[in-house]
């Protein structure tokens, strides 16, 4: 009888060992982040978290990695992530953190653009347009080489005024409906879901692009061991998801196809 109550307790501990063993290695998980920059990334309790998050979520699950996304300020999301803190940053430039980790695809580009109130008549015509007005823009991104290189030059309250925050975006585009700035610079794709949101197609215009798009992509953490087999493995999922439809499927529900 003592035989054989060890060897049932010999088995339940094997059997919790095992199950133990299968939870931990489910446990895996890629936490990453970015402020608020829908659709690219949206709101976490949002009916859709934006479309970056969902492919980071749908190819990594498809290796049994847990995502999780958070929304912080932009700064912050760039120093946690070259700290280790965070996994991956949401949809950086190359130029946003050239020491990371990116793939050779990019899951998409940034059109950045020049927004006013409807009315005016001043118009994007390169850098040099710009000294006529007060440029809103958000501290810490990159807009091309030139362009950071203007906001570097001109950060003051006559020319250029950088804004931070988790609602940064916000921010601008309320200074600029309160005559504090004249124009803000935002992806293109950011600010038309922005201003839908908003019911201000009628209010607030592009009035020009910079050429040419920049690439952004999932840019993962420098310092973390695991990430360039994450960069890897996502690189593989966006060449699938690109091959199979998934990723005109993704753009569509977002209403960009």
């Amino acid at each position: 009888m003592k035989r054989h109550a060890l060897w049932r307790r010999s088995g339940a501990c094997v059997l919790l060992l095992l199950l133990l063993g299968s939870g931990l290695a489910r446990a895996e998980k890629l936490v990453i982040a970015g402020d608020l920059w829908c659709p690219i990334n949206c709101a976490a309790d949002a009916e859709q978290s934006g479309i970056f998050v969902e492919l980071a979520e749908q190819i990594f699950a498809e290796s049994g990695i847990e995502v999780e996304y958070r929304v912080i300020n932009w700064a912050r999301a760039v120093h946690d992530t070259r700290r280790g803190k965070l996994g991956a940053l949401i949809g950086a430039g190359v130029q946003d953190a050239p020491d990371f980790i990116f793939t050779p695809t990019a899951p998409g580009v940034s059109r950045m653009c020049f927004y006013a109130l409807r009315g005016g008549t001043w118009r994007y015509q390169g850098l040099k347009s710009l000294q006529a007005v007060r440029l809103g823009a958000i501290n810490g991104y990159s807009y091309g080489a030139e362009l950071d290189l203007y906001l570097r030059e001109h950060h003051d309250l006559a020319r250029v005024q950088l804004m931070t925050g988790d609602r940064a975006l916000q921010s601008n585009l309320r200074k600029l409906r309160h005559d504090r700035i004249d124009v803000l610079v935002e992806n293109a794709w950011v600010m038309q879901a922005l201003l839908g949101e908003h019911y201000l197609h009628g209010d607030v215009v592009e009035v020009g692009c910079r050429q040419p798009d920049i690439p952004i992509y999932l840019a993962f953490a420098p310092g973390l061991a695991d990430s360039a087999r994450y960069a890897r493995l996502f690189e593989q999922g966006l060449l699938r998801f690109r091959e199979d439809g998934r990723m005109d499927e993704l753009l569509r529900r977002y209403g960009l196809r």
